[in-house]
């Protein structure tokens, strides 16, 4: 047979099936092209897929696959070698695709084989995030419970009640079969059983505090676990067989008020004991959240009971104030009580000794004015110095009982200050010529003419110093000099709480009075200030004197702001008083303003006021004899009544002057002279009505000044005052004690 190289023939084309086949690559092409949009659709909406980049391999893969089928739809006929080099392109870059995506899956099905394991993992993780979700819920239940357990052991402050809601609270939190406190004994050298849950103890047991499980947990801040065993943990019988529960025990600090008021460092801690027992016979263990818990407590339990400490130590202190309070305000109206009868007795004792007073004065100056032997007009004298003395011990006591009442207080008006140290010495002068001592007055010439201030207050501490060096100075001279203290002159050592203050409006004046007198022991000088202190030497001891002169000076200083000192290089070698007040500026005065000025009373009053109509009231016999006698020696025309009743009957348009005392039985004086004003309408036909009254309190005057009167002159009074008080009447329509 012979071979035969050929060619098998082609199968005619069945254009039955060449359509079937154009149909369904051109249905493989549409469904290869619409599988990657699923894909990109599910990449972009998954957000977990691990996968992605073998997704998109997978795209390629299935694009590139649907592309060599579409192109196939062109081979089935006719096709140029173009058609032909792109179908082998896409069936090369197709199988490229197919190799890597088939080998990247050697790699994934590992993966994918190790899904169940992970999520076995996950599982786990998820037990693991229920578990810390519980203990977040436990910490939470926690803290509600130390809330609420805070706020019971904080609605009180009462010690008892706070340990006692803490154990009741805990046990039934925690579910306890029992709660216990032990509390530092006095002694604290053992610790007693006070408050417990159950009662099941008498309370009183106690341990030394030097047991080893105590000194454990008091040296930490954490809740320890303590054997059942241990004596702190006994605090139930032991009545049967049964397994102890686990016990934790912890120190709750003891904060007493001490520790905030001192160093907490060098206060010896104090800490209480608190045991907590789990229920018997159980598997139960205590949780670290549960130790948590009770340490919490515990702090807050020390808190509370600091407060409670504080608030018991404030009441106490509370009750130790009242107390005092109490104390102190029985001791103030005791002391008021007796400066109200203190001052009661004075000014009634001053009223009663002032009346005798007047007649003694008064009639003792009328004799003088009489023709005396030798002898008698020395005993008349001595009467009037004894009775001038007495009167000056009245107004020291009363000046000195004013100042330490606080109740005295200065009289401040513009007066003539050059005019008041030349009265001064007009007063001291009589009494220096007796003894043949020199007088000098020495004024700066910056000095002002007038000033403002408490002018008798000054005069009378002038006078008194004066009057010291008069009454201890057997020869020699004494000046006195004034002038304005500089501002380098003012602070003095001896005086620490003097402290000037200068101003534009005020100056300070400088008062010293020298003698060449005794002089003083310079150990005496700092007693010298006080009530009856006389540390004259033996030799001077004829000298009368009360010893309330500097002390009385001490304090009319401290009045007008300033201060007092005295120095002296020894006895027999003189001494020196000095002082400094404070004084107000006085505007330039008009020659009007000035008449309005309190004048000085100079010894010109006319000798005698023939026809002069006086009508006299006053209540006391003999005073009203004693004044009607030194008036009718005067020379007026006295008539005399016992009432202001009479007064009122017996007055008249021909009477000048009305001499009244305010203290009358019946109708009062001020009474009096309310209805004299009602009578009179106009002043020339009024009379002037003057006060006699032996009252130095200054509410007198003001009332006498309030209802109208025209001046006011205090018992005792002699000739010359009269004749003053008189002169000055006539002349000005007014008159003010000087000395009130």
């Amino acid at each position: 047979m012979e071979s035969c190289n050929c060619i098998e023939p082609q199968w005619p084309a069945d254009e039955l099936l060449m359509k079937y086949q154009y149909i369904s690559d051109f249905f493989i092409a549409l469904a290869y092209f619409s599988i990657p949009l699923e894909l990109i659709y599910f990449v972009k909406k998954s957000a977990v897929f691990p996968y992605r980049w073998v997704l998109v391999q997978f795209g390629a893969f299935i694009v590139l696959c649907g592309a060599t089928h579409l192109i196939n739809l062109w081979t089935f006929s006719m096709h140029s070698r173009t058609v032909a080099v792109v179908m082998t392109t896409a069936k090369i870059l197709t199988a490229v695709v197919s190799c890597a995506t088939a080998l990247m899956l050697v790699h994934i099905i590992p993966d994918l084989l190790s899904v169940k394991t992970r999520e076995l993992f996950l599982k786990n993780k998820a037990a693991e995030l229920d578990r810390e979700m519980g203990l977040i819920r436990t910490q939470e239940e926690t803290g509600r419970h130390v809330r609420m357990l805070t706020h019971e052991i904080r609605s009180t402050l009462d010690r008892h009640t706070i340990l006692k809601t803490t154990l009741v609270e805990l046990g039934r939190t925690l579910a306890l079969e029992e709660c216990a406190l032990w509390m530092p004994a006095r002694s604290g050298l053992e610790l007693q059983l006070s408050y417990t849950l159950r009662h099941q103890n008498p309370v009183g047991f106690s341990v030394p505090i030097q047991l080893s499980v105590i000194n454990q947990v008091f040296s930490s801040n954490r809740a320890m676990k303590i054997s059942p065993n241990s004596p702190v943990a006994r605090i139930r019988p032991l009545a049967g067989k049964y397994m102890p529960g686990e016990v934790v025990a912890v120190r709750v600090p003891l904060l007493n008020l001490s520790n905030f008021q001192n160093d907490w460092q060098e206060q010896s801690a104090q800490y209480a004991l608190m045991v907590l027992m789990l229920p018997s016979d159980s598997a139960r263990q205590w949780h670290v959240h549960e130790l948590e818990l009770v340490e919490v407590v515990a702090d807050q339990v020390a808190v509370a009971l600091s407060h409670a400490a504080i608030l018991e130590e404030s009441m106490r202190a509370r009750d130790q104030l009242m107390e005092q309070n109490v104390a102190l305000d029985l001791a103030r109206r005791e002391a008021e009580t007796a400066i109200r009868a203190r001052n009661d007795f004075l000014a009634v004792m001053n009223h009663e000794m002032r009346t005798p007073m007047h007649a003694i004065i008064a009639l003792s100056s009328l004799i003088q004015e009489t023709e005396l032997t030798p002898e008698q007009r020395l005993m008349v004298e001595t009467v009037l110095k004894s009775s001038n003395l007495l009167a000056t011990l009245i107004n020291d006591v009363l000046d000195l009982s004013r100042l330490e009442d606080g109740s005295l207080e200065l009289d401040i008006g513009t007066f003539n200050l050059h005019g008041m140290f030349k009265e001064v010495i007009d007063l001291i002068k009589p009494i220096a010529s007796v003894k043949k001592l020199l007088i000098s007055l020495n004024m700066a010439a910056d000095l002002p003419e007038y000033a403002v201030g408490d002018e008798r207050r000054l005069m009378q501490t002038i006078l008194n110093v004066a009057g010291n060096a008069l009454k201890f100075s057997k020869d020699g001279s004494i000046s006195i000099t004034a002038s304005i203290a500089k501002s380098d002159s003012l602070r003095d050592a001896r005086a620490p709480d003097f402290f000037p203050v200068y101003g534009a409006d005020h100056f300070y004046l400088r008062v010293q009075v020298k003698d060449t007198g005794l002089g003083i022991n310079p150990q005496d000088i700092p007693y010298l200030f006080n009530k009856f202190a006389q540390t004259q030497p033996l030799s001077s001891k004829n000298a009368n004197g009360t010893g309330l002169g500097l002390a009385i000076c001490k304090r009319f200083v401290s009045l007008m702001k300033g201060h007092i000192w005295i120095e002296s290089e020894g006895l027999g070698k003189g001494c020196t008083a000095i002082f400094i007040v404070k004084l107000g500026i006085a505007n330039q005065l008009t020659d009007t303003e000035q008449q309005f000025i309190p004048k000085l009373h100079g010894n010109h009053a006319p000798a005698t006021f023939q026809g002069l109509k006086v009508l006299v009231i006053d209540g006391h016999g003999v005073s009203r004899m004693v004044t009607k006698g030194l008036l009718v020696h005067l020379g007026c025309d006295v008539t005399v009544v016992s009432s202001g009743i009479d007064c009122l009957r017996t007055v008249t348009h021909e009477h000048k002057v009305v001499l009244m005392d305010v203290s009358m039985p019946g109708v009062e004086g001020y009474e009096v002279a309310v209805q004299l004003h009602e009578r009179f309408s106009t002043r020339h036909e009024r009379p002037l009505l003057v006060a006699l009254t032996g009252s130095t309190d200054r509410v007198t005057k003001e009332n006498c000044l309030r209802v109208g009167m025209d001046g006011v002159i205090l018992k005792p009074v002699s000739v010359e005052k009269m004749r003053i008080a008189l002169a000055e009447l006539l002349e000005h329509g007014v008159f003010s004690e000087a000395k009130w």
